[in-house]
């Protein structure tokens, strides 16, 4: 089974939804489950140099919701389980398309564990995964080569596939994220319960074998 997962590095509840379907699968017995990180632009219109984040967040409320609004619900949900939402750390609303390109440089079987890096800099320690620098430091704490990486990045390698990806989900009418396909066929939007993937895995995995049959 294929799962696509659609996110934004800047996405608090893609955080949570990519640790659902983190819990979902450590409890599936199933046929085996491949993991697509795929990526998506919450903002398109952010400048490279990234915007003031109480600002930009403000302006997306309208100005009419308290900003502790926006952040308690992701805050308790990402508490229970296990993940730490630091909003007053964060100073930067950043342009993401280069922490997108840093998910694709990495080796396909360390997207995740890159993606979770990303998250950890950004939510729990504030800093700006616009920067060259700090994608760099994220990359090495993955057990990337931190100048490979530096090198990649003053280039274009990545910047097409992820281009694709937001492409793509432009063309498949994706307007929120995280949004999850399995097999090309079934889809969800939202950071979804762990019992609930584990319900779609079910009828998905029935789906194929009628199939097959």
């Amino acid at each position: 089974m294929q799962i696509d997962l659609f996110s934004d590095t800047v996405c608090p509840w893609c955080r949570i939804g990519k640790r659902h379907l983190e819990l979902a699968l450590a409890e599936w017995a199933g046929e085996p489950v491949t993991v697509r990180y795929r990526s998506f632009f919450l903002d398109p219109t952010i400048p490279p140099e990234g915007r003031d984040f109480r600002g930009h967040m403000t302006a997306k409320g309208g100005g009419r919701v308290p900003l502790e609004q926006f952040f308690a619900a992701p805050r308790d949900r990402g508490a229970a389980v296990g993940l730490t939402f630091n909003f007053e750390a964060i100073d930067q609303a950043p342009n993401t398309m280069l922490s997108h390109r840093l998910a694709y440089l990495a080796p396909e079987d360390k997207r995740g564990e890159v993606l979770d890096a990303l998250y950890a800099a950004y939510f729990e320690h504030g800093r700006n995964i616009g920067d060259v620098a700090v994608l760099v430091d994220v990359a090495q704490s993955c057990g990337l080569d931190g100048a490979a990486v530096r090198e990649a990045l003053a280039g274009d390698e990545g910047t097409a596939e992820v281009l694709a990806d937001v492409a793509f989900a432009g063309q498949a009418g994706i307007s929120g994220v995280p949004f999850f396909i399995f097999n090309d066929k079934y889809a969800f939007s939202g950071a979804q319960p762990p019992a609930m993937i584990r319900r779609v895995l079910e009828q998905v995995a029935a789906e194929s074998v009628k199939v097959e049959d």
